[in-house]
Parts: structure tokens; C-alpha cells; sequence
């Protein structure tokens, strides 16, 4: 049995028909470090107060009708140098509190490391209104982390964290004085004036340092240099002056955080894919487990519809079908898409029916994605290609009609109104009788917004994967031709063909027809190119930044 946490329910019964506050640590950026308490607490909330960057981070995990009241900036300096601080969230947490809703309020990082949060837990102590903290992975362990950059070794370095903006010399004279690890949280245009203090108070200007901006997320990038040297990098590397300097960093100082080792302990920028913006021309539906696949490179997906999904015309011959499996009329079901078992379980929902309806009846899938979607419906498929996922494979091993075996001989077909004809006559041949219903239709979507378009036919994608040769047509169609600085990635030959015949240049060919193949080959595409860049003693960049005019984005 697992042991079950203390706070396991969003709002204990003691406290029920009262307002109650949950103070929540976001974490650094990236949304997969919440822990499972913060999202429990999320799913239970009636009010989710955070600033925009921080509510990015959690609302993923809030239920669609939470309320998101927005924070306004009463700080007349912040609000001039455009940084989201706030201050009335003490407000709008007592408001709801007192109104007896369920209240989480999430803050970047750890609660216990934010003062406002202090600040905001004492007054609904003030006023009786119950409370809890649930902890969340800290910016200045969580950066450092994700930079590659151990905080301690093993022989047990000191470690001290200083927030240059409330730092005062005396604490500056302490840190400097020491010879332990200083993490130091600053802003990117304070970096060299932060290092400057700790050389007058003592610490070396040989010492490493490392800098770190958008620690976490895609965007993150790290700088390695020494104290001394930092606002010289910077100036190289055309990094300052910049508009977005008063961007929060993380530097680590130190002879002992392993600075120096950043090229082998480097785990999260040094994804194949780290930072790529790859276009996936599908539905959010259909591209969800590709897009997670994608973000385990390193990856940002950017997910672009291109065909719609439409009812038949005509529903009839789908009615008449859907009764036919359960009067018994079928022996096989075959489905050739996700939208086809979708198609089939609206149409069992219409009609009050379950996957019970499939008892009795062999049921086959063309691939690992359409099985899925079954296997979701409560399907499991007595067939699925054992070599190639296609009409073709799904052929291969189709066994022919056998009447001393097979009571029925006839196939329910449900598919698009796109012809499949090689599906058709194959189970003909095998000795089956085919009911080829049209379930649904494809359409071309609409146009992507205008920013998607002018990002596609202006190089803003670093790649783009083509899962069909109608992906092609139709995002071609809809939005334009991607720039030639784009990576084209395609599932098979015949969707390759498709794209040079548009003109395009195809860059990576998937080895199988799988759309998790087809981004493992994009994957091993960018870390060939990472590694030859490496070896050439040149800057990995992505193919975005090698647009002609384009000068290379400093902080991400």
C-alpha cells in the first residue's frame, strides 16, 4: 500500500464552507518540475492568483473554469523598466479568501524564498483564514541544476545564496571572504557589478563563474567566464546593452561548483533539439504524444492544424453500419486513423452505446497510434501490423476468409471520404466481403494567424515534420512555402516526393512510417549537426539563426 500524504485533499473537511489559501511554489519555469501536491491543489482550485509568467507555468493544471484575477502593478519604477511585480495579490487573496473559495497562489520558485508570500501568510493568519505552503524546486537550486553546475562536491562545499538586490557590504564582505560556493540571484545587465563586489571583498577575479537566464526552459542559456572577465563576455558576445537586462539570472561563483566541467555535465542544453521551434502540421489531439516526444529533445512545437475533420455528408451509410456491429452482421472492424475511431465513438455515444458493442467482433488497427486511441475507448485491437504501419502491413498479416472459421465474411471499413482502395481490394482478394463507409471527411484547414505564417516562409522553424503528402499540400496551401533555412523532415518517400515537388529541400527521411520515428530522425539530425559544430570549434547554433541578416539572439 502507498503511504498517502497528509495533505492529500485540496481543503480539509475542519475547514469546509470556509475560504482557504494554498501558497504554491511554481518552480523555475519548467511546468514538468510542479510537484504532485501542486498539482492536486491546482485541479481543487476556485481561484488561481499568479503573475502572467508564473500562471504560464500552472494554469495547465487549474480546471477550465477557475478564475485568474490579474495582478496589477502598483510600482511606478518597475512599471517603467516593463518588470511584472506587483503588489495588490495580498488583496485579491484575502477578497477570495473571505469570500470561502478555494484560493492557490503561486509564486515563482519556493514560497518560503518570496517575501510578498511571507507577507500575504501572515495576514490570513491575522484573520483566521486557513493555510498551507506547498513547496516548490527553488530558482537557485533549480537553474544551477539545469545549467549543469553542482553546487557542492565531495569533500562538502560551504554554500551561500545572496540576493544582489537586497544585499547589503556586509553580506558581500562575508561571501567574499569565503571560499564556498556563492549563488547569486541578480538581474543580466547587474551581473558584472555583482562580481565586481565580490573582487573588492576579496574572492579572486580568476574565480569561475557561470550565468544563467531562463534557467529551465528552452530558452535558457548559459554563460561560463570569471569574475573578472564576465563584462568582457558580455560585451563580445554582444550580449549588453540590452532592452531585456533587467531579465532575472542565476550566476554561480566558485573553484569547487564544477564550472569548468559545464562540457560534460551540461545535460539539458545539450539536447539534440535544445531551443528548436518544429512545426507540426496536426491537431493538438493528434500531435500530443509527437509534441511530448519533441520536448524530450529539446524542443518547442509549435502545433499547426492542416486538415479539418467534417461528419459525412450523408450519415446514413455510418448509422446503418454502426447498427450492423451490433446486430452481428460484421466479423472485422478495421480502423486507419484516430479519426476514424473517433468518428465510430461519436457515433456510439449518439446511439447510448459503449465498448461493450464490440463483443464478438475482431477488431484491427493500421498502426501504434490508432491502437492507442482504441485501447482509450476501452478497445483492445486483436490485430495491429507487425512490420510496416500502413494499409500494406495491416494487409501482410490480414488472415484470408476462412468459412469453417469465420461464421461471417464481411469487413466494416470506416474511413475518410479519401479513398482507400488498396486496403479495399486487398481484403477482397483475402476473400472478404468490404463495407467501405465514409465516417468522416477531410478538409483544408483554415490559415494559421498571421505571426505563425510570416514564422513559416520566413525562417522563424527551425524544422518542420510533414506526417502525410496532404500535410504538405495543405500547409503549403494554408500558410506557404517554409524558408530554405528550415529542416525538412518527412514519414516516407512518397510524402518526401510530395515536398520536392513543392520545391522543397528534404533534409531528414524517417527510417519507418512512424511519426516517433520520424522525430527520433530529426532528433539524431540535430545532434550530428551539434556535434559537427563542436568539432569545427564553432557556436551550435539552430537553423533559424542562420538567416541571412539575422544576428543571433542573445538570450535564449
Amino acid at each position: 500500500m502507498s503511504p498517502t500524504s497528509p495533505t492529500t485533499s485540496p481543503v480539509s473537511p475542519v475547514f469546509a464552507g470556509h475560504g482557504h489559501v494554498t501558497f504554491l511554489g511554481a518552480g523555475p519555469g519548467d511546468p514538468g518540475l510542479l510537484t504532485l501536491r501542486a498539482v492536486e491543489a491546482l485541479a481543487g482550485a476556485d481561484v488561481l492568483i499568479a503573475e502572467p509568467e508564473v500562471l504560464e507555468v500552472v494554469r495547465g493544471h487549474a480546471r477550465a473554469g477557475v478564475s485568474t484575477p490579474e495582478l496589477t502593478v502598483v510600482d511606478e519604477a518597475s512599471t517603467t523598466a516593463g518588470v511584472p511585480v506587483l503588489r495588490d495579490a495580498v488583496n485579491l487573496v484575502m477578497e477570495a479568501a473571505r469570500g470561502g473559495r478555494r484560493v492557490v497562489r503561486a509564486v515563482t520558485g519556493d514560497p518560503g524564498l518570496d517575501g510578498n508570500a511571507g507577507a500575504e501568510m501572515l495576514a490570513c493568519a491575522a484573520e483566521g483564514i486557513p493555510f498551507e505552503v506547498v513547496p516548490g524546486v527553488a530558482n537557485v537550486v533549480g537553474v544551477p541544476a539545469y545549467a549543469g553546475v553542482p553546487l557542492r562536491d565531495e569533500q562538502g562545499t560551504d554554500v551561500r545564496f545572496v540576493d544582489a538586490r537586497t544585499a547589503d557590504d556586509r553580506c558581500w564582505a562575508e561571501v567574499g571572504a569565503s571560499d564556498g560556493t556563492v549563488v547569486v540571484s541578480t538581474s543580466l545587465d547587474s551581473v558584472a557589478a555583482a562580481a565586481g563586489e565580490l573582487v573588492a571583498a576579496g574572492r579572486k577575479p580568476d574565480t569561475p563563474l557561470t550565468v544563467t537566464i531562463a534557467g529551465t526552459t528552452t530558452r535558457q542559456r548559459t554563460w561560463n567566464a570569471t569574475l573578472g572577465t564576465i563584462a568582457q563576455v558580455f560585451k563580445q558576445g554582444k550580449v549588453l546593452p540590452s532592452p531585456e537586462g533587467h531579465r532575472p539570472v542565476i550566476a554561480v561563483v566558485g573553484e569547487r561548483s564544477a564550472p569548468a566541467q559545464r562540457d560534460q555535465l551540461s545535460w539539458f542544453e545539450s539536447k539534440p533539439l535544445f531551443g528548436w521551434r518544429v512545426l507540426v502540421p496536426r491537431t493538438k489531439e493528434q500531435a500530443a504524444s509527437l509534441s511530448d516526444q519533441l520536448r524530450s529533445y529539446g524542443a518547442v512545437p509549435h502545433e499547426v492544424p492542416t486538415i479539418a475533420v467534417e461528419p459525412p455528408r450523408t450519415p446514413q451509410q455510418m448509422e446503418r453500419a454502426v447498427k450492423g456491429l451490433v446486430t452481428g452482421r460484421y466479423e472485422w472492424i478495421a480502423f486507419t486513423s484516430v479519426n476514424a475511431v473517433k468518428a465510430v465513438r461519436e457515433k456510439f455515444e449518439e446511439y447510448g452505446l459503449d465498448a461493450r458493442a464490440f463483443a464478438g467482433i475482431k477488431v484491427a488497427a493500421v498502426g501504434e497510434q490508432t491502437a492507442a486511441a482504441l485501447v482509450d475507448f476501452g478497445v483492445k485491437p486483436d490485430l495491429v501490423p507487425s512490420g510496416e504501419q500502413s494499409a500494406a502491413g495491416l494487409l501482410e498479416d490480414w488472415p484470408p476468409y476462412d468459412p469453417v472459421f469465420d461464421p461471417i465474411d464481411r469487413v466494416f471499413l470506416p474511413r475518410a471520404d479519401i479513398a482507400t482502395e488498396t486496403l479495399v481490394a486487398g481484403l477482397i482478394e483475402l476473400g472478404w466481403e468490404v463495407d467501405d463507409v465514409t465516417a468522416y471527411r477531410t478538409v483544408r484547414a483554415s490559415p494559421p494567424p498571421a505571426d505563425t505564417r510570416e514564422a513559416i516562409k520566413g525562417g522563424g522553424f527551425d524544422a518542420v515534420l510533414f506526417t502525410s503528402s496532404s500535410t504538405v499540400r495543405n500547409l503549403v496551401g494554408i500558410a506557404g512555402k517554409p524558408h530554405n533555412v528550415t529542416v525538412i523532415a518527412c514519414i516516407g518517400p512518397a510524402t518526401a516526393k510530395t515536398a520536392e515537388e513543392h520545391g522543397l529541400r528534404v533534409d531528414v527521411l524517417s527510417p519507418e512510417p512512424s511519426v516517433h520515428k520520424l522525430a527520433e530522425a530529426l532528433a539524431e539530425f540535430g545532434l550530428r549537426r551539434r556535434e559537427a559544430a563542436l568539432e569545427a570549434g564553432d557556436p551550435v547554433t539552430r537553423p533559424s539563426e542562420r538567416r541571412p541578416g539575422v544576428r543571433r539572439r542573445r538570450t535564449t
